[in-house]
């Protein structure tokens, strides 16, 4: 269900690191899987959601344009006085992620380094098979992330160009979508994979179609959901999750959703696919 509310205005850092909110950004809409992640593992958290709309998608983008989209976002979402900041999309995690940690002055988690984790955990043949955008299946990203945590196992790579904009129509479960899959996927199941990682967060809307060309015997690694327990275990880690609401105007967990562009997509996913309350919706421009 969704509350549209005034747009948001900047948000006072809250004297209590616990009662800030967790800052979540992506290109467009895909970022909002990791958003229902985190709603379901912390459903306490306050989340300031920036989609990018204005400058989607970042698949196709060059690494330095990329690298100071996240930026940008970051700045703004530190200003904001989030907490911590997840970057809620595999090209920018692939790419920015490991140059922006150490610039900014809270932790930064991607969806990369929990996917490839939770994949290699999964896999009984060491085979896996990892689909994304041509930036992060170009970055080799999750094939180097993999192959260090277990330099035995085998990984094949698919680019998928055409299911980002299927996803943002809205067609999940469409017959067109299915023969697109199916000609990305199969030569990686005639490579006998057992373990696919959804490298990209708007690639879970599809995770049914997905897993039934794939079949029982092919397990599927959802980066959003790993990225959202990853963000879990660093906040209990550093006591900075809310467990107990501190403060009466805050006994509500938020989702505040910034984007740079309006976006009917946007709306129609959140609504229809995810099941997210939206507190309040606003459009700011971010960056040039």
């Amino acid at each position: 269900m969704i509350n549209i509310g005034m747009p948001s205005q900047s948000n006072t850092p809250s004297h209590d690191v616990a009662d800030a909110p967790i800052g979540v950004f992506d290109s467009g809409i895909g970022g909002l899987t990791v958003v229902e992640a985190l709603r379901r593992v912390l459903p306490l958290e306050r989340i300031l959601y920036i989609g990018d709309t204005a400058r989607v998608p970042y698949g196709g983008k060059s690494a330095e344009t990329v690298i100071r989209y996240s930026r940008e976002i970051s700045e703004h979402l530190i200003g904001e006085g989030a907490k911590l900041i997840v970057v809620a999309c595999n090209t920018a995690s692939a790419l920015a992620v490991s140059i922006l940690a150490p610039m900014i002055d809270v932790p930064l988690i991607g969806v990369l380094e929990p996917g490839a984790s939770a994949a290699v955990k999964a896999t009984k043949n060491k085979r896996i098979g990892v689909i994304g955008t041509k930036a992060t299946i170009g970055s080799f990203a999750y094939e180097k992330a993999i192959r260090t945590l277990d330099s035995e196992i085998t990984v094949s790579s698919a680019a998928c160009p055409l299911l980002v904009p299927l996803i943002e129509e809205g067609l999940y479960e469409d017959d067109v979508t299915s023969v697109i899959l199916r000609r990305y996927l199969e030569p990686m199941l005639a490579n006998g994979i057992d373990t696919l990682v959804l490298g990209c967060t708007h690639y879970p809307l599809l995770k049914r179609t997905i897993q039934l060309i794939c079949g029982p015997g092919v397990t599927l690694v959802d980066s959003a959901e790993n990225c959202a327990l990853a963000v879990r275990e660093l906040l209990a880690s550093q006591t900075h999750h809310r467990d107990i609401p501190r403060s009466i105007h805050l006994d509500t967990p938020r989702l505040d959703i910034v984007l740079t562009d309006s976006s009917e997509g946007f709306l129609r996913v959140a609504e229809k696919s995810l099941d997210l309350t939206i507190d309040s919706l606003s459009f700011r421009q971010i960056g040039k």
